[in-house]
C-alpha cells in the first residue's frame, strides 16, 4: 500500500509542542471552516476574490441546445497536400502520362467528408469525390485539370 503522508517526526506539530496556540493566535482561534468549505461565498463574502481573479465565473453564455447529438456535426476534413496519400504511388504513376483519364480519389471511403485547400497539388488531373469542398480546394483542384464530384 502506498502511503503519501509525512512521517510523524517531520510534522510541524513536533516543533510546536509547548506553544499553546500552535501558531494560530490566541484571539481569532483556530476554528474548523470559518469562511465556509470550498468555493462557498463566491457571490457573497468572497465576492472580491472571485471578481478579481476569476472574472466570468458566474452566469451563462450562449444559447441552450436541447438533446445535443454530435453526430450531425461530424465532418472529418483532409487537406489537399495529403490527398494523394489516399491512393497508392503505383496508381499515381499509372495515370501520370495518360491525358484522357484521371484517377478517382474517393475521400469518403477513406473516412473524410470535407476537402480543405491547404498545400499544393501536383500538376496531374484528378477526380475527387467528397461531401464538401472549400472554395480554395475547389479552385486548386480545377486549376490542375481535375474535377470535384459531390456525393451524398
Amino acid at each position: 500500500m502506498l502511503c503519501l503522508s509525512e512521517t510523524a517526526r517531520k510534522k510541524k506539530t513536533r516543533k510546536l509542542r509547548g506553544h499553546v496556540s500552535h501558531g494560530k493566535g490566541r484571539i481569532g482561534k483556530h476554528r474548523k471552516h470559518p469562511g465556509g468549505r470550498g468555493n462557498a461565498g463566491g457571490q457573497h463574502h468572497h465576492r472580491i476574490n472571485f471578481d478579481k481573479y476569476h472574472p466570468g465565473y458566474f452566469g451563462k453564455v450562449g444559447m441552450r441546445h436541447f438533446h445535443l447529438t454530435r453526430n450531425k456535426y461530424w465532418c472529418p476534413a483532409i487537406n489537399l497536400d495529403r490527398l494523394w496519400s489516399l491512393v497508392s504511388p503505383q496508381t499515381r504513376e499509372f495515370y501520370k502520362d495518360k491525358d484522357q483519364t484521371a484517377p478517382v480519389i474517393d475521400v469518403v471511403r477513406a473516412g473524410y467528408y470535407k476537402v480543405l485547400g491547404k498545400g499544393n497539388l501536383p500538376k496531374q488531373p484528378v477526380i475527387v469525390k467528397a461531401k464538401f469542398f472549400s472554395k480554395n480546394a475547389e479552385t486548386k483542384i480545377k486549376s490542375v485539370g481535375g474535377a470535384c464530384v459531390l456525393t451524398a
